[in-house]
């Protein structure tokens, strides 16, 4: 059944209210912002003459960003180097009033910074400053160590892994492992790469693209995507897959079930850098929240749909998803949304 007005009042009230521990690559994203009026003497390259500079949380860290947003308590876990970016992310995290306490310091990496040069309201290149080696045993204990040390107090876990090394196999397989046990929900934002790892958590949110990669099957028909999000969810012993497919909304698996297609909320698109990292923080907050996983799909949805219209990584705020979602009523666009 789509949302009603009365039932996204019951979720977004409930939203906010969780501690949710957040697992994986912590980054930073930075922006250079300028004009281009000639191409280089020296290469066939634009020069980039910047005007002004931005620096964001970025990986698991915007993930972080978005649940205190949403109002919820993050928890942020990963590792930094020994540098001046961590100083720099300290500060980050002090403004958004996201505690780091659970970073573990790391002295054999630096910490990843990815910069963007946007020029002409395009991006130009991107270069990334970083080290994803995996996590020597001793940090990785560390990292283990401080995750028991609250998961008696946390609501939901997300793991949002960029392939930089924080997630490794034996991490993964022990934090899955503890919390099956204590009947704790777990998010994946997933890379490609560590697919099958990923096996019995609560929701995954790959992209068409990552979850045809991880199945070796490209999604080009509506019969290849069922094969492939019916097939994972087999595979993996997941409870759901949520297959985000850009313009054509996102397709939500269920053990059990058949899938259900949910159009694009989106009105205009300019930016997709962090979409991934608003789905999962939006339907995490949104299962906490008290939705099913249909309808924190539907929230998730809505949260995408406004961080794409934002330049570099955004949050949402619960007040402006409950605005969105009720647009999304008056217009017709909830009643879109069906099983297959």
């Amino acid at each position: 059944m789509p949302l009603t007005t009365e039932r996204i009042d019951q979720i977004t009230k409930g939203m906010g209210r969780s501690r949710i521990l957040i697992l994986g690559d912590i980054m930073l994203d930075e922006y250079l912002f300028g004009t281009v009026s000639r191409i280089s003497p020296e290469a066939p390259v634009p020069v980039v003459e910047i005007s002004s500079d931005r620096c964001l949380l970025g990986g698991s860290a915007n993930v972080a960003a978005n649940i205190k947003a949403l109002g919820d308590e993050p928890m942020l876990l990963g590792t930094v180097g020994e540098d001046e970016a961590s100083i720099r992310m300290t500060q980050l995290l002090k403004e958004k009033r996201i505690s780091g306490d659970f970073i573990v310091n790391d002295p054999s990496r630096r910490t990843t910074i990815k910069t963007r040069v946007i020029a002409n309201n395009q991006q130009v290149v991107r270069t990334d400053r970083e080290n994803s080696h995996e996590l020597d045993k001793d940090i990785e204990r560390k990292v283990l160590a401080r995750f028991k040390s609250v998961v008696d107090d946390i609501g939901a876990v997300i793991i949002s892994d960029y392939g930089k090394g924080v997630i490794t196999l034996s991490l993964l397989q022990q934090v899955i492992e503890l919390c099956l046990d204590k009947g704790i929900f777990v998010g994946v934002d997933p890379k490609e790469t560590h697919f099958h790892n990923y096996r019995r958590v609560s929701v995954i949110t790959p992209n068409h693209h990552e979850a045809g990669f991880a199945y070796g099957k490209r999604i080009r028909t509506e019969a290849d995507l069922l094969e492939v999000g019916s097939g994972l969810i087999e595979k993996l012993e997941a409870k759901s897959i949520l297959i985000t497919r850009g313009a054509d909304g996102m397709s939500i698996f269920r053990h059990g079930e058949g899938p259900t297609h949910i159009p694009t909320f989106a009105r205009k698109v300019y930016d997709v850098t962090g979409a991934g990292d608003t789905v999962i923080a939006t339907f995490v907050s949104a299962v906490c929240g008290g939705a099913d996983l249909v309808e924190a799909a539907i929230v998730a949805n809505a949260g995408a749909g406004i961080t794409v219209a934002e330049v570099g990584t955004a949050s949402v705020t619960v007040p402006q998803l409950k605005a969105e979602l009720i647009h999304n009523i008056k217009n017709g666009n909830l009643a879109k949304a069906a099983p297959q």
